[in-house]
C-alpha cells in the first residue's frame, strides 16, 4: 500500500515519525510538535542485509531470498516499528517459498507496498514482529502488461504503482479513471483496502464517467487477480487465478491484508480528457446547506457534472470544490497540462502557516483558526501562481493531484452508501454535526481539526458475479435504491489534543443518525471505530457495527462471515493473518437488540453528556 522513496544515500526513505506513541486523550505538546515540523521532510530509514550473528534471525530461512532488516513507518508516522524482518522476492514463486517456510516454523508474513495507510492493517503500534517477516513487493514485482480488447486490460504485478500504471495505460489509449488521487500507492494495496476516486454515472446515460471505466472502487475493475493459496492436495502453497465469475474471488477483491496477491488484471476503457475547475466562490453553508435550498450546493454540481470533490479547511468559510467534466476539446480557458499532479504549491507550506503551525504544536492552540486561514489563503496564492485554477488534460493528468511529499495529516474515513436523492441531506447532517463538535471544543479551548475535511462521491460496486464482499462501497440487494456512496474524511495532525474524542463522538452520532435511510462505513485505510484509545479501539464497532455493516442486506455466500471463511480457508494456517486481523474477523455478530445497546453505552463515556458530539473528556 506503498510509498517508499530514495534517500540521498539511497536508502529507502520515508517520514520522520513523531517520538512515542499519541496518548488517549492527546500527546504532550512536543510530540504534536514533531509530528507537524517533520510532515515537511524525509528522513532516512536504514535498511541492512541480515547477517548469520544477527539476534532473532529467521530459523532456516529460504536461501536466494534476499533479507534486511527495515524499519518501517506507516503514512501518518503514527506507526514506528524498527529493525523489521523484510524479504525482497525477486518472483512471486519467490513467494511461494516464503510461504511454505513461513508455515513449516511458525511465522507470519505480510505483504507490504508502499505503507500509504493509517489503519493497523497492515502493522500496529507495538505489534511483536520477533517472528514477522514482512514481503517487500516493490522492488521486483512490478511487471505491467497492457491488453487491447473488448474489455481492453491492464495485468500489474502487486509491487507496481498506479503512477506506472496511468503511464503504461496512457501510452496504448486507455485510462483509469474513479482511482485514488496519489498514484505512489501499489496496485495490491489499494485491492486491499478498496481504494477509490470520485465520479457517478450522469443523470440519464447509464454509464459511467469515462466510457466504461470504474466510477466506484478500483477493486471493482478487477477481472482477474492471482493469489497464494495452500492446497491440501500437495500440501505445499500454490499461485492460483481467481476468476471474476468463482464465488472465492469476492472475498479476495477487497481482503484488508489477509492475503497475498501477487498480480490483478483490470478492466480499463479508452482514456478521456477532462477538465478541471476549481473555485473558492461557494460558502460551506450553502455547499452543504440543507437538500433544496439552493442552486450552488454540491448536489447540484454533482448533477450536473458527476464527478466533484470538496476540502473544506476548519474555521473558514469557503471550501475548495473541484469539478471534473469530460471535454474531448480543450476549452478556451482551460490550460492544457501534460503531466499529473499540477498542484506544486501542495508540496510546501506558506511561511506564515507553518509558523502558526509551530505556535500551535507549542500549546497555542487558540491559533488554530489562524493557521487554516493561512493554509486557505496559501492554496488560493498557489492556484494564481501556477495557473492551475482550470485544467485540461487525459484523466491521469487532472485526477492525480497528491504527491508522496505532501503533508501527513492522520486521517478518518467513513462511507455513507444512501440513495442518490439523499445525497445533499448526508452532507448537510454531516456538516452540522462535525460544526457543532469543532464549536463544543472551541468553547473550551480545543481545537481537535487542523487539516482538511474532504468528500468524495461515487456509485456504488457493482451487483454482478464475485461483487467485493468487503468494500465499503458494497452495494445492499435489499435497496437498490441505495445507488450511491459519500466518502467523508477528516484530517488533523498525529496527536492533536482532543481529536480522538471528537472523533469518537463525531463517528458514534454518524451510526445512529444514518441509519434506516443509509449506513455507515468505514474506509479501511483511514481512521475509524474511535475509542478511548483512539482509532481502532471502540469494541462495539470493531464486533459488531463493522460486520453487520457488510451483513444486512446482502445476499447469502457475500456477507462478511461468508468473506471471512473463504479467506480463512485458503489460508488455514494463518500464514498472512495479523493480529489485528485475527481480533476482526473472528468477531461473532451480536443481536440486534445487542448492537444498539452497544452503541449507546459507547456513546456514555466518563465526563460526558450521553449522546452529545463532540464532548470533552
Amino acid at each position: 500500500m506503498g510509498d517508499t522513496n530514495i534517500g540521498s544515500d539511497g536508502a529507502p526513505a520515508t517520514r520522520a515519525a513523531p517520538a512515542g506513541g499519541p496518548h488517549p486523550c492527546g500527546p504532550p505538546r512536543r510530540q504534536v510538535l514533531t509530528a507537524a515540523a517533520t510532515a515537511l521532510g524525509w528522513v532516512p530509514v536504514f535498511r541492512v542485509d541480515a547477517h548469520a550473528a544477527d539476534p532473532g534471525l529467521p530459523p532456516a530461512f529460504p536461501r536466494g531470498i534476499r533479507l534486511v532488516r527495515q524499519a518501517f513507518r506507516n503514512w501518518s508516522g503514527e506507526v514506528a516499528l524498527e529493525a523489521v524482518w523484510t524479504a525482497v522476492p525477486a518472483s512471486p514463486h519467490d513467494v511461494l517459498t516464503l510461504a511454505d517456510w513461513a508455515r513449516a516454523h511458525r511465522w507470519r508474513l505480510r505483504a507490504k507496498g508502499a505503507a500509504h495507510t493509517f489503519s493497523p492493517l497492515l502493522a500496529g503500534k507495538n505489534e511483536d514482529t520477533r517472528r514477522l517477516v514482512m514481503v517487500d513487493t516493490t522492488a521486483h514485482l512490478t511487471a505491467i502488461e497492457v491488453r487491447p480488447g473488448t474489455p481492453a486490460t491492464v495485468t500489474a504485478q502487486a509491487g507496481a504503482t498506479l503512477d506506472a500504471v496511468h503511464a503504461a495505460l496512457g501510452a496504448a489509449g486507455y485510462g483509469l479513471t474513479c482511482v485514488p488521487a496519489t498514484g505512489s500507492v501499489t496496485v495490491a494495496g489499494v485491492l486491499a483496502v478498496g481504494g477509490h476516486g470520485t465520479g457517478v454515472p450522469l443523470p440519464g446515460t447509464g454509464r459511467p464517467l469515462g466510457r466504461g471505466t470504474a466510477s466506484s472502487t478500483t477493486s471493482d475493475t478487477v477481472e482477474s487477480l492471482t493469489a497464494v493459496v495452500w492446497d491440501a492436495t500437495t500440501g505445499r502453497h500454490v499461485l492460483r487465478t481467481f476468476h471474476r465469475s468463482e464465488p472465492d474471488t469476492a472475498a479476495f477483491l477487497v481482503h484488508l491484508g489477509r492475503a497475498f496477491v501477487t498480480e490483478a488484471t483490470l478492466r480499463v476503457a479508452a482514456d478521456v480528457r477532462l477538465r478541471c475547475r476549481s473555485s473558492f466562490d461557494v460558502p460551506v453553508g450553502e455547499l452543504f446547506g440543507p437538500p433544496g435550498s439552493g442552486p450552488r450546493t454540491l448536489d447540484r454540481y454533482l448533477s450536473r457534472a458527476g464527478r466533484v470533490e470538496a476540502l473544506w479547511l476548519p474555521h473558514t468559510e469557503r471550501p475548495w470544490l473541484k469539478v471534473w467534466t469530460e471535454e474531448p476539446e480543450r476549452p478556451p480557458a482551460a490550460r492544457e497540462i501534460h503531466s499529473p499532479y499540477p498542484y506544486v504549491f501542495g508540496d510546501s507550506i506558506p511561511e506564515e502557516a507553518s509558523t502558526l503551525a509551530h505556535r500551535i504544536t507549542e500549546g497555542a492552540a487558540a491559533l488554530t483558526p489562524a493557521f487554516t486561514g493561512a493554509l486557505q489563503r496559501g492554496i488560493q496564492l498557489g492556484l494564481t501562481a501556477t495557473a492551475t485554477w482550470d485544467l485540461w488534460g487525459w484523466s491521469r493528468n487532472t485526477v492525480l493531484y497528491l504527491r508522496a511529499t505532501t503533508w501527513r495529516w492522520a486521517f478518518g474515513g467513513w462511507a455513507v452508501l444512501c440513495a442518490r436523492r439523499d445525497v445533499q441531506r448526508v452532507l448537510h447532517e454531516f456538516w452540522s454535526g462535525l460544526r457543532r463538535g469543532l464549536d463544543e471544543h472551541g468553547a473550551h479551548g480545543e481545537y481537535p481539526l487542523n487539516g482538511t475535511v474532504e468528500v468524495r462521491i461515487t456509485a456504488p460496486d457493482g451487483q454482478g458475479p464475485a461483487a467485493p464482499v468487503l468494500s465499503a462501497a458494497c452495494p445492499r440487494a435489499d435497496r437498490p435504491d441505495w445507488d450511491t456512496v459519500v466518502w467523508l474524511n477528516t484530517a488533523t495532525f498525529p496527536g492533536t489534543p482532543g481529536s480522538a474524542v471528537f472523533h469518537h463522538d463525531l463517528e458514534q452520532w454518524m451510526l445512529t443518525r444514518f441509519t434506516g435511510w443509509a449506513v455507515v462505513r468505514p474506509e479501511w485505510s483511514k481512521g475509524w471505530a474511535y475509542g478511548a484509545g483512539g482509532a481502532w479501539t471502540q469494541r462495539s464497532v470493531l464486533t459488531g457495527t463493522w460486520p453487520r455493516a457488510f451483513t444486512d442486506g446482502r445476499p447469502e455466500g457475500a456477507r462478511w462471515d461468508d468473506a471471512v471463511a473463504v479467506l480463512e480457508r485458503h489460508d488455514p494456517a494463518g500464514v498472512f493473518r495479523s493480529p489485528f486481523l485475527a481480533g476482526l474477523f473472528s468477531a461473532q455478530l451480536p443481536s440486534p437488540g445487542r448492537l444498539a445497546h452497544d452503541l449507546r453505552a459507547g456513546m456514555d463515556l466518563p465526563g460526558r453528556p450521553p449522546g452529545s458530539v463532540g464532548s470533552r473528556s
